[in-house]
């Protein structure tokens, strides 16, 4: 079974038909003593630390790991709502803890080809009527709607 991932609170194609419980997976690692002083030295001078970035990318797979064995025990399809959070446990040793929602999940129909079904509420307006009043047309299929900060 395949335990897909999601750092949105959804997950895009699916409708989530069952939360089952909060998920997480967690490791503590720290660098070798040779590679530590190494990236001391590395510090003064500047650049990426390459053993830390190694070190980090480790502890990622390895918490996103532990974290879906623990959903696929729950019988999930997916988790959302991914979150990683890091904290230093001793001197040159960090925790990298990652946690979400176990869900169940079916895939959602295909929407229609009409994209701009009646009941989006998407409307677009021409010159007003002889009342004064704007009236409604619907958009040309060509015409996305567009999120506007203005409110205008």
């Amino acid at each position: 079974m395949t335990v897909q991932l999601s750092n949105l609170e959804h997950l895009p194609g699916y409708r989530i038909t069952e939360r089952l419980d909060v998920v997480y997976g967690s490791t503590v690692r720290s660098k070798h003593v040779g590679k530590d002083l190494f990236s001391g030295l590395k510090n003064i001078v500047g650049g990426e630390l390459t053993a830390y970035t190694e070190l980090l990318e480790e502890s990622r797979q390895e918490a996103i790991d532990r974290m879906v064995v623990k959903a696929e025990a729950l019988g999930a399809d997916a988790i959302v709502g991914l979150r990683f959070s890091t904290s230093s446990i001793a001197q040159g040793a960090s925790e990298l803890f990652v946690y979400g929602t176990a869900i169940k999940a079916v895939p959602e129909e295909q929407p229609s080809s009409n994209p701009y079904p009646s009941d989006t509420g998407y409307q677009s307006y021409q010159a007003p009527n002889n009342q004064g009043q704007p009236t409604p047309i619907n958009p040309p299929a060509d015409d996305l709607p567009r999120f506007n900060p203005f409110g205008e």
